[in-house]
């Protein structure tokens, strides 16, 4: 079986920080675009970051630069997105999804062949 898996959800007070995981079985990351999404209740999916294959391109969305970092650990098979300074809004579902597009840093959202099930972030005072 192909998976992802993310993990590193959880709660947090407004300004605190959580580094989520995003690991893969059945395939190896080396040559796979990861993108991280995230969706609230009511809105529309929201790409927040991207890493290329080999981790040295990164793109980050308005909402979510300065304050979250992605990285990747091929060795591990696994990418990671750190999340500083959080703000009540990004409460979200945090997904992490995969295609194989070496040479690219992002991949539109309908191409990814494999995701996650989603970790709950959920930032309040």
């Amino acid at each position: 079986q192909l998976q992802l898996v993310e993990s590193g959800g959880g709660l947090v007070q407004p300004g605190g920080s959580l580094r989520l995981s995003c690991a893969a079985s059945g395939f190896t990351l080396d040559y796979y675009v990861i993108g991280w999404f995230r969706q609230a209740p009511g809105k529309e999916r929201e790409r927040i970051s991207c890493i290329s294959s080999s981790g040295g391109r990164t793109n980050y969305a308005d909402s979510v630069k300065g304050r979250f970092t992605v990285s990747r650990d091929n060795a591990k098979n696994t990418v990671y997105l750190q999340m500083n300074s959080l703000k009540p809004e990004d409460t979200a579902v945090y997904y992490c999804a995969a295609v194989k597009r070496p040479g690219y840093v992002c991949y539109d959202s309908r191409g990814y062949d494999y995701w996650g099930q989603g970790t709950q972030v959920t930032v309040s005072s």
